[in-house]
């Protein structure tokens, strides 16, 4: 997994309208990338209303918001017309970008193994330098984790 004063790692990913979304593009700003397991589930709705909520104030401190699912273009589609959420949501359905950040893990939920999306939350100021990672999201309070 991406530890503090790792690099932005390079990538290029399509979000919920179809356009493409370059890391590049997103150094010079403080920018949080926060990654959950499905878009429109219980806790990752809690999580994702929480930063859109909130997003005024995660705007006056100089973060843009950007959140990662292995969902379907058309599924981040949804989630995000459903919700108006003022930020992008980035389909990555072949694991290229959570791999990159090393949040595609084994998991065992009730004693089954299996592959999945670790919710995490990377801080980055404007060089595009890991500040913080949050490896403990705790979904109704997920902006104010990060505005600490």
């Amino acid at each position: 997994m991406l530890k503090v004063g790792d690099k932005l790692p390079e990538f290029e990913g399509i979000n919920q309208d179809g356009e493409t979304i370059n890391s590049k593009n997103l150094i010079g700003k403080k920018l949080v990338v926060f990654f959950y397991p499905q878009a429109n589930t219980p806790t990752c709705t809690v999580e994702a209303c929480n930063l859109s909520d909130n997003y005024s104030l995660l705007e006056k401190a100089g973060f843009q918001l950007l959140g990662v699912s292995g969902d379907s273009v058309k599924k981040q589609k949804n989630f995000h017309n459903k919700f108006a959420f003022p930020y992008d949501l980035i389909a990555d359905e072949n694991h290229e970008i959570l791999n990159k950040f090393g949040v595609w893990q084994e998991k065992t939920t009730f004693g089954k193994t299996y592959m999945g999306i670790v919710r995490t939350t990377f801080i980055f100021d404007e060089k595009g330098v890991c500040e913080r990672v949050i490896e403990k999201v705790t979904s109704k309070t997920a902006a104010a984790q990060i505005l600490e």
